[in-house]
């Protein structure tokens, strides 16, 4: 495993409680106490990149993995990224948001330039070096 930061304030990628609180639930859900959310960014959608969420009870090699105590205290969720995933998610912060438009889950990406009305989409200046 590449990196694995204890907590969301040691990694540059944030996870909020109400995201770790979330998946928490849906792990419940699934009644499967092995998976993890893994976020990933694949090429496609109307920006050039997009975001995909999923579970997974594997932890590759080259993950980046960020634990997140959820609000009870007691329990903690794992928050899985790939390394190329990673180039383009640093200093990002997953969030859960439940507002008038429904609930979902969030990325809120400072290396996104722009990004598709639906949110799931976006690009990056070419000139960055990742």
């Amino acid at each position: 495993m590449a990196a694995i930061n204890i907590s969301p304030t040691t990694s540059d990628i944030r996870f909020s409680v109400s995201a770790a609180d979330k998946v928490a639930e849906l792990i419940k859900e699934e009644d499967n106490l092995n998976l993890n959310l893994r976020v990933s960014i694949t090429g496609g959608g109307c920006s050039g990149f997009q975001y995909g969420f999923s579970f997974d009870e594997e932890i590759n090699e080259d993950d980046t993995v960020v634990i997140q105590q959820c609000s009870d205290g007691v329990s903690s969720v794992k928050l899985l990224v790939d390394s190329m995933s990673y180039q383009y998610l640093h200093d990002a912060e997953i969030d859960y948001v439940q507002g008038i438009q429904g609930e979902q889950f969030v990325i809120r990406n400072p290396n996104a330039k722009t990004t598709c009305g639906c949110g799931s989409s976006f690009s990056i200046d070419d000139e960055d070096d990742y």
